[in-house]
């Protein structure tokens, strides 16, 4: 008697372990079981240099969604966002590609708009605006083409 309740208790110990192994795979692995849940933007850049598929969005330091598909349209990056269902973006909002940190990701921030019209599923951010580049600001000021105004 005395074994066979040590073997449930064990066998119970393994089926809790396996079910956290499987719980942590898939969180770590970002997959969602019915489809992703939020709805989708785009955002047309002149450059995202180095920008990734997965990257976080944020607004006011929030995440609010993440960067599903990046593809090149007509020389410039087209970026498909994912972003939360209970978020509703203005049509005036700003996306930036920042960085995280002084080497960090990139990620895309988003500046909120002040208009009463929302951007539906599937519409496009008008505005944007793409990563400093540090490279090309120190060659304009070495090579003395920065313009004062």
């Amino acid at each position: 008697m005395e074994k066979r309740g040590l073997e449930i208790s064990v066998g119970i110990f393994l089926l809790v372990g396996l079910a956290c192994l499987a719980y942590l795979s898939f969180q770590l692995g970002d997959i969602e079981f019915l489809g992703s849940s939020g709805y989708q933007v785009h955002a047309r850049f002149p450059n995202v240099s180095g920008l990734k598929e997965k990257a976080l969005v944020t607004m006011a330091g929030v995440e609010i969604g993440q960067v599903k598909k990046i593809a090149l349209e007509e020389g410039q990056a087209q970026v498909t966002l994912n972003i939360r269902e209970d978020v509703r973006l203005e049509e005036d909002v700003i996306a930036h590609v920042k960085t995280a940190g002084i080497i960090g990701d990139k990620y895309i921030a988003i500046s909120p708009g002040a208009m009463d019209d929302y951007i539906p599923p599937g519409g496009q951010i008008i505005e944007t605006l793409p990563p400093f580049d540090l490279e090309e600001a120190l060659g304009k000021f070495i090579f003395g083409k920065v313009e004062s105004e």
